[in-house]
C-alpha cells in the first residue's frame, strides 16, 4: 500500500505544482520580476534584512546562484547589499523603497490568489486541508530529495 500511496502522492503533487504554476521558467513574470527574484524579494521583505548565505539556505539554492539573483535585484534598484564592517565576506541584503513596493504588490496579489483557492474548498474541509498540508510540508522537509 505504501508504494501505491506514494505513487498517488507523487501524481497529486505533480498536478498541484502544475496548477499553481510553480514549474514556471526562471524568467517567467511575477509582478514584473522573475519567479526567482519574486521568491528572493518575499523572503528579504519578510525578514527586512538577511544575509546572502541565509537567503540562499532559505530558498535552497547555492550561494553563487543567490548572488546572481541579488545582483539583478540591486541593478534593478530593488535591493541593496551591505558588507559587514568586521567581516567583509558577510553580506546582508535589504529592499529599497522600490523593492518594498514590489514586495507589497506580490504579497497583495498572493493573498488574493490564495484566498480564492481557500474559498473554493468546502468550509468543513478547510482545517483538514491545512492539517494535511502541514504534515506534507514537515515530511518533505525531513526527507529532502537530491
Amino acid at each position: 500500500m505504501i508504494d501505491q500511496g506514494s505513487a498517488i502522492l507523487r501524481e497529486l503533487i505533480r498536478v498541484l505544482v502544475r496548477n499553481l504554476g510553480i514549474l514556471e521558467k526562471g524568467d517567467a513574470s511575477c509582478c514584473g520580476v522573475t519567479i526567482t527574484q519574486c521568491h528572493a524579494i518575499v523572503e528579504i521583505g519578510r525578514k527586512e534584512k538577511i544575509s546572502l548565505v541565509d537567503l540562499a539556505d532559505l530558498l535552497g539554492v547555492d550561494k553563487s546562484t543567490m548572488s546572481r539573483t541579488v545582483n539583478n535585484l540591486v541593478e534593478a534598484d530593488l535591493a541593496v547589499r551591505e558588507l559587514d564592517a568586521e567581516n567583509r565576506r558577510y553580506v546582508t541584503i535589504q529592499l529599497t523603497e522600490k523593492g518594498k513596493d514590489v514586495f507589497r504588490n506580490i504579497e497583495k496579489s498572493m493573498e488574493s490568489y490564495y484566498k480564492g483557492i481557500f474559498g473554493s474548498i468546502p468550509e468543513d474541509k478547510r482545517s483538514q486541508v491545512l492539517e494535511s498540508l502541514k504534515l506534507l510540508a514537515d515530511a518533505a522537509q525531513r526527507n529532502k530529495c537530491c
